[in-house]
């Protein structure tokens, strides 16, 4: 199955039965799931380039949350402007705040977490320390935005992708 369709589904499940917990559950889930393979992509592009080059840890956060902003948003835009024929100024005014949200939660906590390993210090993309801070802040970045857009599909800021 499809991750689109199976989003689909939460959803009309969650439509179903409007206020049942678990499927509410289950649209946050596949929504926050969606929303952190965009900040990896980005989140970890920023972080090697940052620590390739030396920059200071601020530089590469900064530039590691620009680009999570970026593939993140991407990966929602671009697939809803194809699936429901909007052009990019509708289908960006459609999904901007769920996803700022979303995206800020995650960014906020992965940087944090990986800073605080030593990650983005660690001076190589080959040593284990990087490795070691992403692989702690991806879940950590899941767990802190999974109640974030719970909290936003329930106020239907926010739906699943």
């Amino acid at each position: 199955m499809k991750h689109t369709e199976h989003c689909h589904i939460a959803e009309k499940k969650a439509e179903a039965h409007a206020g049942h917990t678990k499927s509410s559950w289950n649209a946050a889930a596949h929504a926050t799931l969606h929303c952190l393979t965009g900040c990896v992509i980005g989140e970890t592009i920023g972080l090697m380039i940052g620590v390739t080059l030396g920059l200071h840890p601020y530089s590469s956060m900064a530039l590691a949350t620009v680009l999570a902003y970026i593939s993140g948003f991407s990966l929602t835009i671009f697939p809803l402007m194809k699936r429901a024929h909007l052009p990019f100024k509708s289908a960006l005014k459609a999904i901007w705040l769920g996803e700022a949200i979303s995206i800020g939660v995650m960014e906020l906590v992965m940087n944090s977490v990986d800073y605080h390993m030593g990650g983005m210090r660690a001076g190589s993309v080959g040593s284990w320390q990087f490795w070691q801070a992403l692989m702690i802040a991806i879940p950590a970045g899941y767990i802190a935005a999974f109640p974030v857009n719970l909290w936003l599909i329930g106020k239907e800021m926010k739906r699943c992708h």
